[in-house]
């Protein structure tokens, strides 16, 4: 059975490329959350340059960086465990769950106020008010097309958007 030969530094990226979606199932598979799977992988990844040569061949990548990456997993939770400011996984859904239950009903409070506020502003003032978030350069050429400078548009959405706030919580004052 022919070997492929010991990979190079040079060969690294590519190689852990390749491999980097298998590093991160399995990495989810022995962690609790994805912001840890990402620590873990970018600590297991530094590991793995450093270690180079200890791989006999390419092939072996795939297995050896697993290996890597459990063992650096394993570091990552005990170090969480020992950490007093993490809380026990069953209180954190507790916690999760009472306050998806206390503020679910306030949110859409706040969503349908801000429909309808958005609403009575009319086409223009809508549009004008949500031109920030458009694509990159919308607002230019909004300016241009209106003949107006882009300042004097921001300060219009300002003024609009004090006055969405205004109806918003006046939206909201009714309706408890």
């Amino acid at each position: 059975m022919d070997r492929s030969p010991p990979p190079k530094r040079s060969d690294f990226e590519a190689l852990f490329e390749g491999h980097e979606l298998a590093f991160r199932v399995y990495a989810k598979a022995l962690l609790p959350s994805w912001d840890a799977v990402d620590d873990v992988i970018q600590t297991a990844s530094l590991v793995m340059w450093r270690k180079m040569e200890e791989l006999d061949s390419s092939d072996g990548f795939l297995p050896w960086g697993k290996v890597v990456v459990r063992f650096t997993a394993l570091k990552h939770l005990r170090t969480q465990s020992r950490d007093p400011h993490v809380f026990d996984p069953e209180l954190i859904e507790f916690l999760s769950q009472e306050e998806e239950e206390r503020d679910g009903g306030r949110l859409d409070a706040q969503q349908q106020a801000l429909t309808k506020c958005l609403s009575a502003l009319g086409t223009e003032g809508r549009q004008l008010v949500l031109s920030p978030y458009q694509r990159h350069g919308y607002l230019t050429k909004l300016a241009e097309a209106s003949g107006r400078t882009r300042n004097s548009l921001y300060k219009q959405i300002r003024r609009i958007r004090a006055k969405l706030e205004q109806c918003v919580v006046q939206q909201l004052g009714t309706a408890s």
